[in-house]
């Protein structure tokens, strides 16, 4: 699979997510062109690849959130949350 396209890359989780949602419901309706659907499908597949890596990002900066000595939360790098 090809890189992801500057205009997704650019999209928020939430944006990348509403756009596969949309391009699933379409493909489920099945009323499209086979090589429109081929093009939206593939398009979702970035998407999706889009979207897990912004859940990917989120799980790790979490994972990196501790609680200091006195209960305030710093990041693993000392950074202030």
């Amino acid at each position: 699979m090809a890189d992801i396209p500057t205009d997704i890359a650019a999209m928020s989780f939430e944006e990348a997510l509403a756009e596969l949602d949309l391009i699933v419901r379409r493909l489920e309706e099945g009323k499209g062109r086979l090589d429109d659907s081929i093009v939206a499908y593939e398009r979702g597949a970035l998407l999706k690849k889009h979207c897990e890596a912004k859940l990917e990002e989120a799980r790790t900066k979490v994972e990196r959130i501790v609680s200091g000595p006195d209960g305030s939360l710093v990041l693993e790098a000392g950074n202030n949350v």
